[in-house]
């Protein structure tokens, strides 16, 4: 062996000694969504690009904004990575409870994500959490039920539309329901559909006094209108249904409608999963005519928690999951409708994705989100299907409760705008509003 070639040789073993020595596990609490679920799969990549392994916690939607809000407001150090959202990730930053993402690589290309989900993830400027992918919500539809009832789903259509579609497809006798709709209890669970569907009803959580409106007409309105559509067009149990479950539905060919995440639309249209991969169409979230449709927009994101005695590797990891590259890598493995959506302005200009049946209108929705003006009427917070303010997930997980038990038939829904308002004002008087 020349003296050169044996050189290169001890540098080369030099090199795979210090990435051995030097070779971290880390941490990382996610939730139970397929994108996480399939970045969990590819994760042998990142090893092999960097040596460092990787531990996932995965959990129920719920549960994960439970176990993290808990670790890091405690600094229990449990993760070295946090799967967080828009809500969480402003107020955490404030806190000083994350690692600011101001030196993330020139090749990952900052500028790139899409300036909803940027903003939404930053403080005053500075990135807190990496989108993992973006969202809004749109109707996901049968497009054989919606022609056997004669009728054609229009492009932005109103809830009015949508009621009447809802009961003409229903057949209740084969397990065929008319839509599907989120009642499972939670802060980003039914109150996020709630809440989006309430600003398009002209309602809002709190007045500019930061005064709560459940007991508005606008809210009576909203809740209303849900159950009795529900009871008469959804599927049974649907209190215990959220995204996971309603999703197991209409890909079973068991929902005419299905009103939920945009990032749903390549599960719904995969052979592999869906009954129905053929017969699935898109349209912008409903309206009632005042000027707000009912979507909304949120990235789930990864952070990392300040305190961590990992953050150099944790930056790696969020490098490489939240990348261009891991984009294609998904793309060579998955298909390109199955790459992670809604997060990148390059993915919308790439010609392999511009033909996906529900990329425009994914982009569409997102963009037709607004967290700074969500409602009808001013409000003095920012956030479309939520309140940016830290006490919003405490109060919503209850008034979630309410609205639950009330799609349940346990209580009437001006019994549940009733509890809603009484601890809602509650609340907000303790906290000092």
């Amino acid at each position: 062996m020349s003296l050169k070639n044996a050189f290169r040789a001890a540098t080369a073993l030099s090199v795979l000694a210090t990435s051995a020595a030097y070779a971290e596990t880390i941490t990382i609490a996610t939730v139970n969504n397929g994108d996480m679920i399939r970045m969990q799969g590819l994760t042998d990549d990142f090893t092999e690009k960097t040596g460092h392994e990787v531990e996932w916690v995965t959990l129920e939607e719920n549960v994960l904004r439970q176990r993290v809000t808990t670790d890091i407001s405690a600094r229990g150090g449990q993760f070295d990575i946090m799967t967080i959202g828009m809500y969480e990730a402003p107020i955490w930053a404030k806190n000083n409870w994350l690692v600011p993402l101001d030196d993330l690589p020139a090749e990952y290309d900052v500028d790139d994500l899409l300036p909803a989900m940027r903003g939404g993830l930053s403080l005053d400027g500075t990135l807190y959490a990496a989108p993992f992918y973006g969202e809004s919500s749109m109707i996901m539809y049968r497009t054989d039920l919606m022609e056997e009832a004669g009728l054609e789903m229009p492009d932005a259509p109103t809830w009015e539309f949508v009621a009447d579609a809802a009961r003409k497809m229903t057949d209740k006798d084969n397990e065929i329901y008319g839509i599907c709709l989120r009642g499972k209890a939670g802060w980003g669970e039914n109150m996020a559909f709630l809440t989006a569907t309430a600003n398009s009803f002209g309602a809002r959580w709190f007045d500019e006094n930061w005064t709560p409106q459940f007991d508005s007409e606008a809210w009576s309105n909203t809740l209303n209108f849900y159950i009795d559509l529900m009871n008469e067009a959804g599927p049974p149990g649907a209190s215990n249904n959220g995204f996971n479950e309603n999703l197991s539905l209409f890909q079973q060919g068991k929902c005419g409608m299905w009103i939920d995440a945009t990032v749903a639309a390549s599960f719904v249209t995969n052979p592999d999963d869906s009954t129905v991969a053929d017969k699935v169409g898109f349209a912008l979230a409903p309206d009632t005519g005042l000027g707000k449709r009912s979507n909304w927009l949120w990235a789930w994101a990864l952070a990392i928690p300040a305190g961590t005695q990992k953050e150099d590797v944790a930056k790696e990891f969020i490098n490489w999951a939240t990348s261009k590259e891991y984009i294609e890598l998904v793309a060579s493995k998955e298909g390109w409708a199955n790459v992670p959506p809604g997060a990148r302005t390059s993915l919308y200009e790439n010609a392999n994705y511009k033909d996906i049946p529900f990329a425009q209108m994914t982009l569409d929705s997102i963009l037709s989100a607004d967290p700074n003006n969500p409602a009808v009427d001013p409000v003095p917070y920012v956030g479309v299907q939520f309140a940016a303010i830290p006490e919003f997930a405490g109060i919503a997980t209850q008034v979630g409760q309410e609205f639950s038990a009330a799609l349940a038939g346990q209580q009437s829904a001006e019994e549940a705008l009733e509890k809603a308002q009484a601890l809602t004002v509650d609340e907000m008087e303790a906290a000092g509003y």
